[in-house]
């Protein structure tokens, strides 16, 4: 978001709602977690949407849209994805962003397993994830006295 919120003018964050997908947090969660990250950046707005992100894009005029990829495996989801999208509309590019290197290898299932097993997942989220994470699954946060 950092990143991306320095070379655009607006951003505008999507939270996808997806019924076939199982997320650890439902989309007003996210929504939250996301908009408390967000709050420092005047030019960052978080949305949830529950329909293909192309029309997201379409509705509020985005001519680019940035996917977040780490590896070779999420560039070649990400770019089938774009050449759908493209299919959609023409009009909307999608840009690659690769991410931080220190989270190259990173994966939401690693993360849920460490914590779940009460592990250190503080450099891998923010502290705001990292608190709704463990006390989602009942668990002590590391380093963090309550």
């Amino acid at each position: 978001m950092h990143r991306a919120s320095s070379i655009f003018s607006e951003l505008d964050v999507v939270i996808a709602v997806n019924p076939e997908k199982a997320y650890s947090f439902s989309a007003d969660e996210r929504f939250e977690m996301m908009s408390y990250l967000a709050k420092d950046y005047a030019n960052v707005h978080v949305h949830v949407w529950d329909r293909l992100v192309v029309e997201f894009a379409e509705k509020v005029g985005a001519r680019v849209m940035i996917r977040g990829v780490r590896a070779l495996a999420d560039f070649n989801y990400e770019f089938e994805l774009s050449m759908i999208n493209r299919g959609l509309n023409a009009n909307i590019e999608t840009i690659f962003m690769p991410t931080d290197p220190r989270y190259f290898v990173l994966r939401s299932s690693s993360i849920r397993e460490m914590a779940r097993l009460s592990g250190d997942i503080s450099e891998l989220v923010p502290p705001i994830v990292a608190d709704a994470l463990f006390a989602k699954l009942g668990r002590k946060r590391r380093g963090v006295k309550n």
